[in-house]
């Protein structure tokens, strides 16, 4: 047996580690963040203060992971968000469609865990840092209370995802907390201190399970008293239904007035009180019935925080920045969730829970946002990164950090390379490299693609079995009643087709027909009418032609508009094409969407409508013929480096009737061919929350499940099977020589179009 002398004093057990980048935070910009170095090569560190990663998304505090797609809300289309956390979302929907939290986390684990060049500390706290100079970070110091471990790492480069900044601010990197005056960033949205206050809150949500059985609920001391006065919105069912569950409570939300640092206890304290108050008011105020079944079924245990401090970088994004969709040089990532502010009083305001602004279209985020200039070897990511307040209310959300961790551990992995500060990589003659890589990832960067060279495919000649000449979509022989306005989104690249239509009208009447396209090409924001058709219909069936006679000077998505007269019904067609879509004027009140956004006067943000998808199986196109035919499916689509749907389809289609596509790619030439990427349609239009609402399909229905790949002499280099992700990358152990590649495929089940948005290869 060993023993010790009881006198004296000990110290927890040390280990030492060196990497080449510590990623300090484990929510999704610190996965992506940890995820993205390890892929380029890098050793690293992942130091997570829970036991789960996730952060906010995690089962832990359990707020739905979303982004620019804003629940399918708004007008940004096809705006998913690419690279490593749409490979995370389209995961989690192909092994968790119903969306558990709990195998959320599963998810996550794995993905770091299947990189062998991360180490996970989880349960582990960062409380202090060492630098060998003022600029520069040498080493953090982290503990674990499970295993009584301090850990001492060093490395080379930081990244900070942690939410608070917790090693931004250790280090002595400047930050910014609460919101400026308007003056500051000429910014007319930020708030009024006095009455709207500076800060948002934190929030704790709830779960319900219905046992069958009648459960009775006794209210813990601390529970709040009098909910039912105290809390406003208990009152307004646009918030308050006892039936709704989980993530609808987002909207308990307290400390906006303190410090969401310092008080953070303090404040999940105060929450826990606002939960279990509002539980006891729906179970012994005798005033809902129906919840007699009802039980907690789980409690927030932390509180999801959503601003404390914000970091300055060598460029602050603004309002106008999202507003304008203003382009910088070094654009890296996009955003598009609302301008979301809430008033600091939180579940104790009066009026609304949040203050929503939209742009028109997606933004796009520099990437200077994410470097400190006071430090020579810190990246800031997630939340923290460099934003207005008013900006922070739309760059904060999950799926919009998590862009910007990747793009920090992708920059690592350049400066590590080329010998570069994180402000050095800034430099025009650098960025592009950046971009670049981005890009190949499956990253999209509004407005830019990969430069001649950097994918042979570009040069290549290209050819298919077939290409979709899109004639028709057929009606599957149900109807939509116009009672509101629809519309069939389609590409167009000079004159608008003419469109034949079946309608069904219960009286004589008059539809208004409109043909629209938005100001700016890039964006899904109808505000402009191009033309305008009153037809007359009968009683009855009528078939219709519709020809607008406008032609478009340039590629884009128009929209043939479908206005209100309950009426008129429009026929339905259960075909999915890559590309296309329907839309709908309606409402949408969780992201404030009302039909039109009509803003004050003043606050520098735009009027205009929301026409928005829905989801399957209710999405549908509309049933119509098209002369002539739509010619947008072409093989020298694969050629473009969006790999989405944007001012065109960008994607190579067969002929529905071809049951064997395949796509050959001559390369000009024999090269040696290290690995291939393929890119695929999983709808970006598709919002793939991680909890909150549930996902019709596991895979999406436009999605390749299985193709092989044979070289110039027929021979087979690769055959995959049970393919459901968005890129699918085959690595050869040793590099092929190929001058030809035959892509064969088969086709998926359905009365599905699929696509292949993109071909990388990679000498």
């Amino acid at each position: 047996m060993l023993t010790s002398n009881f006198n004296k004093r000990r110290n927890m057990p040390v280990t030492v580690l060196e990497s080449d980048l510590v990623v300090t935070g484990g929510g999704l910009a610190g996965v992506c963040c940890a995820i993205a170095a390890a892929r380029g090569g890098l050793k690293v560190v992942l130091v997570q203060d829970r036991p789960v990663l996730g952060g906010n998304a995690s089962s832990e505090v359990r707020i739905w992971a979303l982004g620019a797609t804003s629940h399918m809300g708004n007008n940004n289309r096809w705006s998913r968000e690419g690279g490593i956390i749409d490979e995370i979302l389209v995961e989690n929907t192909f092994r968790n469609k119903e969306g558990n939290p709990v195998l959320f986390d599963m998810v996550l684990v794995d993905k770091v865990l299947a990189e062998k060049n991360i180490t996970l500390l989880l349960n582990t706290v960062l409380y202090d840092v060492e630098k060998s100079s003022d600029r520069t970070i040498s080493s953090v110091k982290v503990f674990n209370a499970q295993n009584g471990m301090e850990y001492r790492i060093s490395a080379k480069y930081f990244a900070d995802c942690t939410g608070d900044g917790t090693l931004g601010y250790l280090a002595g990197a400047s930050y910014r907390i609460g919101a400026e005056e308007k003056t500051v960033y000429d910014e007319g949205f930020a708030p009024d201190k006095d009455i709207y206050g500076e800060l948002l809150g934190h929030s704790i949500i709830f779960y319900v399970r219905d046992t069958g059985r009648p459960v009775r609920f006794t209210a813990p001391n601390f529970a709040l008293k009098d909910a039912e006065k105290l809390i406003p919105k208990l009152q307004n069912p646009h918030y308050f239904n006892v039936g709704q569950h989980g993530c609808k409570y987002w909207w308990l939300e307290y400390g906006g007035r303190l410090d969401t640092i310092k008080d953070t206890e303090k404040i999940k304290f105060e929450l826990w009180k606002v939960v279990y108050g509002v539980w006891d008011y729906i179970k012994n105020s005798g005033k809902f019935p129906q919840s007699e079944n009802l039980t907690l079924e789980w409690a927030g245990l932390i509180s999801g925080k959503r601003e404390s401090r914000r970091f300055i970088g060598l460029y602050t994004i603004s309002q106008k920045d999202i507003i304008e969709q203003i382009s910088h040089y070094d654009d890296v990532a996009f955003g598009g969730w609302a301008i979301d502010l809430h008033p600091s009083d939180g579940v104790y305001a009066g009026g609304s829970a949040c203050n929503q602004w939209h742009s028109k279209g997606v933004y796009k985020i520099p990437y200077r946002c994410y470097v400190t200039p006071d430090l020579d070897n810190l990246f800031i990511g997630g939340r923290i990164m460099s934003s207005s307040h008013v900006a922070n209310g739309s760059t904060r959300v999950m799926c919009t950090s998590a862009l910007g961790g990747e793009v920090i551990g992708t920059a690592v992995a350049i400066c590590l390379d080329k010998g570069l500060t994180p402000s050095g990589l800034s430099a025009p003659e650098n960025i592009s490299i950046l971009q670049s890589r981005l890009i190949m990832n499956g990253n999209f960067i509004p407005d830019l693609g990969l430069k001649k060279g950097e994918n042979p495919v570009a040069d290549a000649k290209v050819k298919a079995s077939s290409e979709l000449r899109l004639a028709s979509l057929d009606h599957d022989g149900s109807w939509f009643r116009l009672d509101y306005p629809a519309a069939q989104v389609i590409p167009v690249y000079n004159r608008v087709p003419s469109v034949g239509m079946t309608l069904m009208s219960e009286e004589n009447t008059e539809l208004t027909v409109e043909l629209r396209s938005s100001s700016k090409r890039e964006n899904y924001t109808p505000d402009i009418t191009d033309a305008v058709m009153e037809i007359s219909l009968k009683k009855g069936e009528n078939r219709i032609s519709i020809d607008f006679g406008h032609e478009y000077d340039s590629p884009r998505y128009c929209f043939i508009c479908f206005m209100t007269n309950p009426d008129v019904s429009i026929p339905n067609s259960d075909m999915i094409v890559t590309g296309l879509t329907s839309v709908f004027n309606y409402i949408n009140p969780a992201v404030s969407n009302f039909g039109k956004q009509t803003p004050p006067d003043g606050i520098g943000v735009e009027s205009f409508e929301f026409w928005c998808p829905k989801r399957r199986p209710e999405s549908k196109n509309f049933a119509m013929s098209f002369k002539p035919a739509l010619d947008c499916f072409k093989a020298e689509n694969i050629k473009s480096a969006y790999y989405r749907p944007y001012i065109g389809t960008n994607a190579w289609v067969p002929s529905f009737d071809d049951k064997a596509p395949w796509i050959e790619v001559d390369l000009g030439g024999i090269r040696s061919v290290s690995s291939l990427k393929l890119f695929f349609d999983t709808d970006p239009d598709h919002a793939m929350e991680t909890v909150q609402m549930g996902h019709f399909e596991s895979v999406m229905p436009c999605c390749y499940r299985n193709f092989s790949i044979y070289d110039n002499t027929g021979a087979e280099m690769a055959e995959i099977k049970d393919n459901h992700s968005s890129i699918r990358e085959i690595t050869f152990d040793t590099p092929v020589r190929a001058g030809f590649l035959r892509i064969a495929f088969e086709r998926p089940e359905g009365n599905v179009c699929p696509g292949l948005m993109g071909v990388i290869v990679t000498e």
